[in-house]
């Protein structure tokens, strides 16, 4: 197997930001699999809160079960594919059900980003607005597609990106984990290099950054995680904080391709 815990260096930070009461973010990190995930919850009271933990620990649990019953990390892209599509469509299920049978949760939801690291892959599943940047070299990319009314103003040539900064519709997504009774993730596997530093964060971040202040934060702070990751949420509290702020942050220290030749395990498993 591949030894993860030395591949990467991940850190990670969170902030209710300065005009929210409580956090409804929710993220976790699990090294030793390769695994991250972050949820930024909607809905009245703590509800969103609810949402977003349900998706982040269900998800956690079921690869991490997933990941035993095959014995082995040795995964290819298209069983990591599908094992986060379905996991996140048992995710969209538990909390929609939770919403239908409890009023005090009716309306909650949740965003979600997933990333998994594997044989020198990296598998990103997303539904909602939260993202996941890469940098690699001085360049930053946006490897995920905002599922949102703005993107697809955007799309359609409606509005400009520059536009898009200053628009009022940022906060309405196209999809969501736990509102409607079906949902899909959009899910890719992109081919991972020593060096890379990828970031997963909670709108919070970006809507009050543009990416060319991420991309110098990142790129001047890259041999400093825990510092970079300060860095990024006092900057988005320093531009107004409206919302939470999440962020996640790994940097690939050295290859980890698969030694083991046990993936077919994992896909009788998920068949």
């Amino acid at each position: 197997m591949s030894d993860l815990n030395s591949a990467l260096e991940i850190v990670s930070a969170t902030h209710p930001g300065m005009v929210r009461s409580h956090n409804e973010d929710s993220i976790a990190i699990e090294k030793e699999i390769g695994l991250a995930v972050l949820a930024d919850g909607m809905g009245g009271y703590n509800a969103g809160e609810v949402a977003s933990g349900i998706a982040v620990a269900m998800i956690c649990s079921e690869v991490k079960k997933a990941l035993a019953k095959s014995k082995t990390e040795a995964l290819n892209g298209s069983a990591v594919e599908k094992l986060i599509a379905e996991q996140s469509v048992r995710a969209n299920e538990a909390i929609y059900e939770a919403a239908q049978s409890q009023p005090r949760y009716s309306g909650m939801g949740t965003t979600l980003v997933v990333a998994f690291w594997h044989d020198n892959q990296l598998t990103v599943g997303h539904i909602g607005d939260s993202r996941l940047y890469r940098l690699r070299g001085e360049t930053l990319d946006l490897l995920t597609r905002d599922h949102s009314l703005l993107q697809e103003q955007i799309d359609s040539g409606m509005i400009t990106k520059e536009q898009a900064r200053y628009s009022q519709n940022k906060n309405l997504v196209t999809r969501a984990v736990g509102i409607d009774p079906e949902v899909e993730a959009e899910v890719h596997t992109y081919s991972v290099q020593t060096g890379d530093l990828y970031l997963l964060c909670s709108d919070g971040l970006n809507d009050m950054l543009p990416d060319e202040d991420i991309q110098l934060t990142l790129s001047s702070l890259q041999s400093n995680l825990p510092l970079a990751a300060e860095q990024l949420v006092q900057q988005a509290n320093d531009n107004g904080g409206r919302d939470n702020v999440s962020v996640i942050l790994v940097r690939v220290a050295n290859e980890f391709p698969n030694r083991s030749g046990w993936a077919g395990r994992l896909k009788a498993w998920i068949r």
